[in-house]
């Protein structure tokens, strides 16, 4: 009994086995093999085989990645801007012929005309004089003459400064007093003088002009310039190195952080600051920053930062009344001048106004010599 059990259960379990080897069984659990299949060829790993059920995918092998050299970044130039003294610098100024547009009443020892010169292609109207008798060899040394703040509109060629250039011009100087574009008949448009390079391109222009006069002698050129002008020569004189001496009445010649936070000019014949709101002020410390924020840029803007590449000697006059312009910025160019080792004179007039009127004689006096030792070389 026990045997034939045992032979039945045999039996039982060879026919299990015989249905499972059927496929009945065979694809419900999958095998997957790492062996190598006796047919592939000697070294090649042959891939595992997926369940049925998985779909196939086409692999790409990913390139060597390329190690190109880390990129090095150079940032662009910061432009400059157009106060800087290096925009100045990097200017040319060619200036024109002097074309003379009619001839004025003389005075007594020179002629005198309304010219015009080019510059940046505007017109610019300019007063002219010549000194009569007999020209030295070399032409007649000049100066170039910046007047102060007039309202553009109210300017004209003929007023104003009348006995100053008649003190130069009698002392055998051609005088070339520009008026600046946007001025009287001059061309172009009046922005101002604080705000935009402008007044002292139009100068520098006038001065390659007088270079090229056929009276004038190129190598003996001298600048005068009040108030407003007197700003207008120091940036020129740190500009070019053609002018030989400068002389500088009531100038605003103080470094830009100054002029923004300690200056305003004064209303006509008034003793306060004449209300303004925005301007350049307020645009220039917009896209800047305040003088203290960022230094660097007021001082690319200050001429006084550049002192040491003054072209000549300096002779600074200021009334101790001033309404106009501080007595401080006169001194304080002086003390700087010094300190660059720089030949330089300061006169102070005590009780005198923006336009030395109780003191002009003695400081007119006092330039014509200046400008006879450095310009004329007497």
């Amino acid at each position: 009994m026990d045997n034939t059990r045992t032979r039945f259960n045999a039996l039982l379990l060879l026919l299990i086995g015989a249905v499972l080897m059927a496929g009945c069984g065979a694809a419900a659990i999958p095998v997957v093999s790492t062996a190598v299949p006796p047919s592939s060829t000697a070294g090649v790993t042959a891939t595992p085989a997926l369940p049925a059920s998985s779909p196939t995918y086409t692999t790409t092998p990913s390139p060597s990645p390329t190690h190109s050299p880390t990129p090095t970044f150079t940032p662009s130039p910061t432009p400059l801007h157009p106060l800087s003294i290096e925009y100045l610098r990097q200017g040319e100024y060619p200036g024109s012929d002097i074309i003379i547009e009619a001839t004025l009443e003389p005075g007594a020892n020179y002629a005198r005309y309304l010219a015009s010169y080019l510059s940046e292609g505007l017109k610019i109207y300019a007063l002219l004089t010549v000194p009569d008798g007999e020209m030295p060899p070399s032409g007649w040394p000049a100066i170039i003459f910046n007047h102060g703040y007039i309202p553009p509109s109210q300017y004209r060629t003929t007023e104003r400064y009348v006995a100053y250039v008649d003190a130069f011009a009698r002392r055998g100087y051609i005088v070339f007093r520009p008026d600046y574009r946007g001025h009287g008949e001059s061309e172009g448009s009046a922005r101002g003088a604080y705000s935009n390079p402008d007044y002292v391109v139009d100068v520098l222009n006038a001065m390659a002009s007088v270079q090229r006069y056929p009276a004038a002698d190129p190598g003996r050129i001298g600048m005068w310039g009040h108030s407003m002008g007197g700003y207008i020569t120091l940036r020129a004189m740190v500009t070019t190195p053609q002018i030989k001496a400068g002389v500088i009445w009531a100038g605003v010649v103080a470094p830009y952080p100054d002029l923004v936070e300690r200056w305003r000019r004064r209303s006509s014949g008034g003793s306060t600051a004449t209300p303004r709101t925005g301007g350049w002020r307020t645009a220039l410390q917009e896209s800047y920053g305040s003088p203290e924020e960022n230094p660097e840029f007021w001082n690319s803007i200050s001429a006084n930062a550049y002192l040491a590449d003054l072209s000549g000697p300096v002779q600074l006059h200021h009334g101790t009344a001033d309404e106009s312009v501080p007595l401080e910025f006169s001194e304080r160019l002086y003390a700087q001048l010094l300190e660059a080792g720089q030949i330089a004179e300061y006169y102070s007039y005590e009780g005198d106004n923006h336009n030395l009127s109780n003191y002009f004689s003695e400081a007119m006096l006092r330039s014509i010599l200046f400008f006879d030792k450095y310009v004329k070389g007497e």
